[in-house]
């Protein structure tokens, strides 16, 4: 979407109902995991968003053909492949590390620039690293990652923390080593799940164990598969933010609300009802919600750590003072700075953040820092009184299929808008 700025008039609580789009934090892994095996892979409900259309190209490169109908993406494999990815998409992405595994059991080689993504903290990879030498890869590291193995060998591996990007790239790089491998700490959010099902739908033998450890007994034949993506959590839990920033009553369609457990809790500490089943989740908000006095955020199954920019921009409006403590990334406070040019009063030091919360916020011109700090301006205008600005959409496009088109299916004033048109 070729666009400068987003034009928001506040003020107007949201209501109606829409779908979510398919998970973004869990088809790039998914995407990657076309690579081992053989056959065509088509992914059903796959979002149209700047990472996905980032990592077409780079799967491209390696010699793969990708077509989409509606909002289906069909993958096949070229008679050629390669396994060197192209800088200039996955400097821009961080899941463009995920194909060190999948290339590493599908080719035994692979060559790729170190990942890109938001500025949103350090995320080294050296857990990566760690695990697949544990399957048998080995790694030079300088401008580029290269990566080569002469054969990956099934182990127990013990992750120091449960990363989401280490625990995927272990388990792609595991279905095609020789025998079983356990992922001990194993990352328990749903989407690890998701590549999980995915795979054992081409025909791989990964599951949970009861302790949350991941076991993959490697080298199964894969092949073709057809998978329907489910819906995608954060953008969910950004749109029921959004009614508890605008109030109104909000109903996502396709979303169970089953892996959104926190945020409800919290919704539900702000004064909002949430009402949740098979057929979708609905939030009722009051135009000015409660504060939270203390929140932390965490692995799933806690608080997840990109609702908390969105979050900060709800707590600006509350009736009170809360506390946000972030224990994943230290950099995700980088969106308070902007939320000051609505009105907002968030004070950070270290990793928490102090907020206080303001009868109402007023329009302003802000710059997205990241992906959900860019939803989180936007948050702040839907509340605001009189006419916001949000730039560097970039950033919100990365994750978000149209986050206006969406939020103005639900009643709010919002516009994509150019330089050129006014």
């Amino acid at each position: 979407m070729d666009v400068d700025y987003l034009e928001i008039s506040g003020g107007r609580p949201l209501g109606g109902e829409i779908n979510v789009q398919g998970s973004k934090n869990a088809v790039l892994p998914i995407l990657a995991a076309c690579i081992p095996g053989a056959g065509e892979c088509v992914i059903e409900n796959c979002p149209l968003i700047r990472d996905t259309e980032d990592t077409f190209h780079i799967m491209r490169a390696l010699g793969y053909c990708i077509s989409r109908t509606g909002d289906a993406v069909r993958i096949t494999p070229a008679d050629t492949e390669t396994y060197t990815v192209e800088r200039m998409e996955a400097v821009r992405i961080r899941s463009s590390v995920l194909f060190l595994g999948a290339l590493l059991g599908k080719m035994k080689k692979a060559v790729l620039p170190l990942p890109g993504g938001c500025a949103i903290g350090k995320r080294p990879i050296d857990l990566h690293l760690r695990a697949l030498e544990a399957l048998g890869a080995r790694f030079e590291i300088g401008e580029t990652i290269t990566a080569w193995t002469d054969g990956l060998y099934g182990t127990e591996i013990d992750l120091e923390f449960p990363s989401v990007g280490a625990t995927e790239n272990t388990i792609l790089a595991a279905v095609m080593a020789k025998g079983e491998t356990v992922i001990r700490n194993a990352a328990r959010e749903p989407e690890v799940d998701e590549l999980c099902a995915f795979l054992r739908q081409r025909g791989a033998s990964v599951r949970r164990e009861a302790d949350g450890s991941i076991w993959v007994d490697g080298q199964k034949t894969l092949g073709p598969a057809v998978y329907r993506m489910k819906a995608d959590r954060i953008v969910s839990g950004t749109y029921l933010l959004a009614a508890a920033a605008a109030g109104g009553q909000v109903r996502l369609i396709n979303e169970s609300g089953e892996t959104l457990s926190a945020l409800r809790a919290v919704l539900s500490q702000m004064g909002a009802v949430c009402s949740a089943g098979e057929n979708g989740i609905t939030v009722c908000a009051a135009q000015r919600v409660r504060p939270v006095p203390y929140l932390e955020t965490a692995p799933y199954p806690g608080f997840p750590t990109d609702l908390q920019s969105p979050l900060l921009a709800v707590l600006a409006g509350a009736d009170g003072e809360s506390t946000v403590c972030e224990t994943i990334f230290e950099r995700r406070f980088c969106t308070a700075g902007e939320l000051l040019k609505f009105g907002a009063k968030i004070g950070t030091r270290g990793r928490c953040a102090h907020i206080t919360g303001v009868p109402r916020l007023h329009g302003a011109a802000a710059d997205a820092p990241d992906l959900r700090g860019g939803a989180a301006l936007v948050l702040a205008a839907l509340q605001a009184e009189g006419r916001s600005v949000i730039r560097n959409t970039g950033y919100i496009a990365r994750g978000y299929e149209d986050i206006a088109r969406d939020l103005a299916l639900l009643g709010a004033d919002i516009r994509w808008a150019d330089d050129k048109a006014e």
